[in-house]
Formats: C-alpha cells, sequence, structure tokens
C-alpha cells in the first residue's frame, strides 16, 4: 500500500510540474516576431531593400519635410512622415520597376487617386507596415498574399506624381508610429541608394526638434507655404 501511494503521489506531482511548465511556454512568445514594437525602446531594425531602382532617382525628400500633404501620425502634426522618391527627368517614369522592401504578407491593396497603394507587414517584424503609394500593379493582389524581398510588384504610376513610401510601427499604443523609411534600410541597400555621396542616414531627416522649432502651418492637409527648412537631399 506505501509502495502504491508513493507512485500515485509522485505521478500527480509529475502531472502538475507538466501543467504548468506548459502555461508558462504558451505566455513566453519569441519577442523576435512581437507584433508590437516600441521604437523609442527598441530602436529601428535595418530590415529593409530598396522598393525601387536607386540609379534612377534624383533626389529623396527629407522626412518630416513640406513636400507633399500632411502624412503624420498621432505624436506629431502638419509634417510629411514619409519619403517622396523624384525620378530623374531622363527616366520613363512610367516603367520604373518597383519591388516589396521586405518579405511579408500584403495587410492592404486599394485604389487611390494615382494608381494604387499596398501595404506590407513584414515576417519576421510584424510590427512594422510598409506603404507604397501610386503603383501600377502587376496583377491584383489580395490581402493576405505573400510576398518575398524584392519581389516585383509593378511600375510607379507615371508622372502626374512622385512614388512615395512610409512605414507605420505598432507600438505598444496601437495607434502607429511613424519611422523613416530611410532607417529601416539595411546597410548594404543605403550604401547602393547613396553610392559613393558623402550621406548619413541622418542627412534624410528633420528631426522632431527641428520641425517644432520651425513649425509648418497646414489648411486641412494642405501645406501652406513657408517652410524655411530643406525639403530634399538630392542623389544626383
Amino acid at each position: 500500500m506505501g509502495r502504491w501511494l508513493l507512485w500515485l503521489l509522485m505521478l500527480t506531482l509529475a502531472v502538475l510540474f507538466l501543467r504548468l511548465y506548459s502555461c508558462k511556454k504558451d505566455k513566453d512568445p519569441s519577442p523576435r516576431n512581437s507584433e508590437v514594437w516600441d521604437p523609442d525602446s527598441q530602436g529601428i531594425p535595418k530590415i529593409a531593400s530598396l522598393y525601387t531602382d536607386a540609379a534612377r532617382i534624383a533626389r529623396v525628400s527629407l522626412y518630416r519635410s513640406s513636400v507633399g500633404h500632411d502624412y503624420s501620425d498621432f505624436t506629431e502634426s502638419c509634417r510629411s512622415m514619409k519619403h517622396y522618391f523624384q525620378p530623374l527627368d531622363t527616366t520613363n517614369w512610367y516603367t520604373l520597376p518597383i519591388w516589396s522592401p521586405i518579405s511579408g504578407s500584403i495587410t492592404r491593396f486599394e485604389q487611390e487617386w494615382a494608381g494604387s497603394k499596398i501595404e506590407i507587414a513584414s515576417t519576421d517584424f510584424p510590427a512594422f507596415r510598409f506603404v507604397i503609394f501610386h503603383l501600377n500593379a502587376a496583377r491584383m493582389f489580395q490581402v493576405g498574399d505573400r510576398l518575398s524581398e524584392g519581389e516585383y510588384l509593378g511600375t510607379h504610376i507615371g508622372v502626374q506624381t512622385y512614388s512615395d513610401v512610409a512605414v507605420i510601427v505598432n507600438d505598444p499604443t496601437h495607434q502607429g508610429r511613424m519611422v523613416s523609411y530611410i532607417l529601416t534600410l539595411t546597410d548594404k541597400a543605403f550604401s547602393n541608394l547613396t553610392g559613393s555621396l558623402p550621406i548619413q542616414r541622418e542627412d534624410f531627416i528633420i528631426s522632431k526638434a527641428a520641425r517644432d522649432a520651425n513649425p509648418l502651418e497646414c489648411n486641412g492637409d494642405q501645406f501652406l507655404p513657408g517652410d524655411v527648412l530643406p525639403q530634399w537631399k538630392d542623389l544626383k
């Protein structure tokens, strides 16, 4: 009888241990695949490649510039928190290729006034969503479609507008934080963009402090004239 009770006690303890261990594992997801990311405390990972042909780009607008229209997040206002890529005048804007900058899945695909807008969530960093505007899509993409980094998406819509790209991060507030696409580029991609020019990543960004000290005025989402800060970084 004593051996039977001892065996039963050991079996009960083993079952309890397995249950506790299983619960602990369920509540410990891999941080690498986190769908929430805090840019302030975790920084901005270098995960993206170029989404278009840098050899055909003349200049890139600065983050927080007055190029285009107001495109800001809940932490800032009246500034463009994306980058416009202006093709060379000598290139055919209608044939400028557009590629997926990361491996991921499509979270949004919709028509806009000129072409389509596509949003892609990174596979390795799902909190990061890359938005490419004014795409002449190679096919009718669907939400949920899987894409590989560098996969051909189509071409730029044409001369009626610049090509532009934005990056939205699902931060702990779940309201969406904007970060500069330039900061997400791998070192190789950034080198391919700038070539031999003595340019740093920060040269593509107007700091929040500088923009706050020189605020823009908006009428709706349109900027009013009078920006005293630089708007573009020349590549050619």
